[in-house]
């Protein structure tokens, strides 16, 4: 019966974890959520280094601390929610020289506020694994297939409430659990889990401070006099929210000299609102007002293409439809892959109307990678807004997506690419390596004829075009500009020494490593440094930042810090964008995960009577465990990263591999039960099996996901399935194989916490060693540790010579 209780407690730990990761992306920012993290595996790697330690005490006592734990954990929940919701931590005061010292206090508390759940319920966990050491296979299938019913459970409960009225929803398979504890104590313990029960509820809905915090987006329009949120959406992508306000406008990028070119600003409009980031504009009335195009930076394209073909990513919920018609686009075909922009597009929100028919207007919900084919466009136009609608929408810029633009345009035809300025220039010279990158693959020798970048003090569009710039275009190209007081920061033939004496937008250089700005007058770093960064050639920016092109395999857009230069970047934090603070938050991580990790692996020379294992079967479980748990996330992240792109969406991908892999590997802990005593021998298969897949993955699963893109939804979900499926089935085998050799004494709980450690190390470590180097090298690291765990599986006698306290039968529960 306990296993029915493990089941329910994994369930709701892991849906305790996704409501917390839920918690700070909303409150918060995302990033923030590899605290939850952290803290889980912390959690895991204390409760099984303490049972490691007190394992016999622990043991005798197991049933009635099974039976107890649930009401506990109830409530340790309940409150840990509490004081995590009323925790004052401002992100914003963490780049701060003068207040982060408060913030790291406020961190602290986070630890301490919820530390104890994850702890509690790790030891539930561990004790269940000594208490039915006999049937490990079992054990470790109820803990996962419980993981993955409480991660689809809590995807489904998305649907249903925001995210932050999720966590009371848990504390029911919590209360339940004790419904199945043995029968001596199954009476006391559903009394004492209901009261638990009804006190955590009371608290949690009574006393409920889960909010948006100040330096949100939505904070100061939704606070400011008769702002109302008129329309709200709940799904596992977001919590979206449209703000009827009188601050929002259409954000775009309009000339100062629009007065003098006889058009109004941009128009007033709904804001839509993602987990409290603002992602779209939304038209207050049908039809869309837009004569203000002409005047707007993105309206170039249009006047070098009079009755242009166009493909436009990002509909900017329908704006840019309306623009692109009205500077004499013929037709236009829009794509939308984030699936609420789309849902409002073709059917409205609240009081937003659908986009207007049109026999000009075809829009679809591919992503622009799979849109392009067998199209032949005049101009390829990706929104301003559209790389923040979506986490996956950065792929649209990456080399692979502008090689597939370039081959869908047709004669004449340019593609047209925003980078925003407003937090680092150094961007719009990261997305011309980018161009390089694809002009190069595209077959073009001289990648500088193809280019011509302009901008405002705010935003840049760079434009490529396959067949180079005629001297007809360029001069279109500059009147456009001189007309709209825009500056031309690159071109075939600019003199970038004379174009200084004509610049509307001053831009100097920032200097990160002085943390100053360095003029001498008007100045346009971005022209300083175009024509150096389209040849390959060094250039200042290069040695301070990151400027390597953004791939499918590497394609993180906000990722122009250099990690080698941590001191400098500690030293300017303050002048950090919020968007490079996530890798900051990776290091932090790991360099606490690193430190747990040692703590643990220090157990046994601690106290090495109470582990009570030979010294040969130490080391081997030093290097079996970790290997295991840094193995098995790493091909987890890669999965959902490639999943993410497969099927177009974060959350999607995130579901159908976290819930795909925990299910077939419960199914692979089911099927280590007939390898008893042939333990070696399955490892040997489990190790094959992994290498070929990951072998074969890194050959064929770009391919087969490009030539796939187009399939529906649920064809590519079961493509997915299908690539899980063999290697989550052998990735369920070896930790119960492992368990199995090393007995149930002290070694075992010991173990877990091995593996709850190092899982804390492996998800900030992929996420560095992916930004630094791409996904496939976390795949291959992942084959690595597979082939050390097969070399080091810790091949001892089946049951320790110390498991001398056995465990109560399953009859007496």
């Amino acid at each position: 019966m306990n296993l029915v209780a493990l089941f329910l407690v994994s369930l709701a730990t892991v849906g305790y974890e996704t409501a917390l990761t839920r918690y700070f992306a909303i409150a918060k920012w995302s990033e923030y959520g590899y605290w939850v993290i952290s803290i889980v595996m912390v959690g895991f790697a204390l409760s099984g280094v303490v049972l490691a330690l007190w394992r016999d005490a622990l043991a005798r006592r197991a049933a009635g601390l099974l039976a107890g734990l649930p009401a506990v954990l109830v409530l340790a929940a309940a409150a840990g929610y509490h004081f995590t919701t009323t925790n004052p931590f401002n992100p914003l005061q963490l780049q701060n020289s003068t207040t982060w010292v408060q913030q790291i206090w406020n961190i602290g508390l986070y630890y301490a506020a919820l530390l104890p759940f994850f702890f509690l319920a790790g030891l539930f966990i561990s004790l269940c694994f000594v208490r039915h050491a006999d049937r490990i296979g079992r054990v470790y299938a109820s803990d996962l297939t419980g993981a993955g019913a409480g991660a689809a459970s809590m995807l489904g409960a998305m649907y249903l409430v925001g995210g932050f009225a999720l966590v009371p929803l848990l504390l029911l398979p919590l209360a339940l659990a004790a419904g199945f504890a043995g029968a001596p104590y199954r009476a006391k313990a559903l009394l004492a889990a209901v009261l638990a029960f009804g006190a955590a509820e009371a608290v949690l809905l009574l006393d409920d401070h889960a909010t948006y915090n100040d330096f949100k987006a939505i904070y100061a329009p939704l606070h400011t006099p008769n702002a109302k949120i008129v329309a709200s959406v709940n799904s596992p992508r977001g919590d979206y929210a449209l703000l009827d306000d009188f601050t929002e406008r259409l954000d775009t990028d309009i000339s100062n000299n629009a007065a003098m070119l006889g058009v109004e600003g941009p128009p007033r409009s709904f804001g839509l609102y993602r987990d409290g980031n603002r992602i779209a504009a939304l038209p207050r009335r049908q039809p869309i007002r837009s004569d203000y195009a002409a005047a707007a930076l993105d309206a170039l394209p249009y006047q070098l293409a009079p009755h242009a073909k166009v493909l436009l990513a990002g509909g900017s919920g329908g704006f840019r439809v309306a623009e692109a018609l009205r500077l004499g686009a013929a037709q236009v075909r829009v794509l939308e892959p984030e699936p609420e922009l789309l849902r409002i597009t073709r059917h409205g929100l609240g009081p937003v109307m659908p986009l207007q028919a049109s026999p000009n207007v075809r829009v679809a919900g591919s992503a622009p990678l799979a849109g392009t084919a067998g199209g032949r466009y005049d101009v390829i136009d990706v929104s301003a807004d559209f790389l923040d609608a979506a986490e996956t929408n950065a792929t649209a810029f990456s080399r692979e997506a502008l090689v597939s633009y370039l081959r869908a345009l047709a004669p004449g035809g340019m593609v047209s690419i925003p980078v925003s300025i407003r937090d680092f220039p150094v961007y719009a010279l990261r997305m011309l390596a980018t161009v390089r990158a694809a002009l190069l693959a595209s077959g073009i020798g001289d990648p500088a004829a193809h280019v011509v970048v302009y901008r405002s003090a705010w935003d840049v569009r760079i434009l490529v075009s396959h067949d180079g710039w005629s001297a007809a275009r360029i001069a279109a190209a500059r009147t456009f500009c001189d007309d709209r007081s825009f500056d031309m920061s690159w071109y075939p033939g600019l003199d970038v020494a004379q174009a200084r004496n004509n610049i509307y937008n001053d831009l100097p250089a920032v200097s990160f490593d002085k943390g100053e700005v360095e003029s001498g007058g008007p100045d346009d770093a971005i022209a300083d440094e175009a024509q150096a960064v389209l040849s390959g050639q060094a250039s200042p920016s290069g040695q301070q930042f990151n400027l390597a092109p953004i791939t499918l395999d590497r394609p993180f857009f906000y990722a122009a810090l250099r990690l080698d230069r941590i001191g400098t970047i500690l030293k300017r934090l303050e002048i950090l964008p919020q968007t490079e603070v996530g890798a900051l938050v990776n290091l932090a991580v790991l360099a606490q995960a690193v430190v747990i990790a040692g703590l643990v692996l220090l157990v046994p020379l601690a106290a090495p009577q109470r582990i009570r294992a030979a010294s040969a079967g130490l080391v081997r479980a030093v290097l079996y465990f970790p290997a295991l748990a840094l193995g098995f996330l790493f091909i987890e992240i890669y999965l959902i990263e490639k999943a993410s792109f497969w099927l177009g969406d974060r959350t999607d991908g995130f579901a159908v591999v976290l819930t795909g892999m925990l299910v077939f590997s419960g199914l692979g802990s089911l099927l280590s039960e007939r390898f008893i005593d042939r333990e070696m021998h399955a490892m040997v298969i489990v190790a094959a099996v992994v290498l070929a897949w990951c072998a074969a993955v890194l050959a064929l699963l770009q391919p087969l996901m490009l030539a796939t893109l187009n399939l529906p939804l649920v064809l590519r979900s079961g493509l997915l399935l299908g690539l899980i499926a063999p290697v989550s089935v052998a990735l369920g085998l070896p930790f119960p194989l492992g368990l199995n050799q090393v007995g149930s004494g002290g070694l075992l709980p010991w173990a877990w916490g091995l593996n709850g450690a190092f899982s804390v190390v492996a998800t900030p470590l992929a996420n560095l060693i992916a930004r630094s180097a791409g996904f496939s090298r976390v795949l291959l690291c992942a084959a690595a540790l597979y082939a050390i765990a097969l070399v080091a599986f810790p091949a001892m006698r089946k049951r320790s010579v110390w498991h001398d306290i056995a465990a109560p039968s399953p009859a007496a529960e």
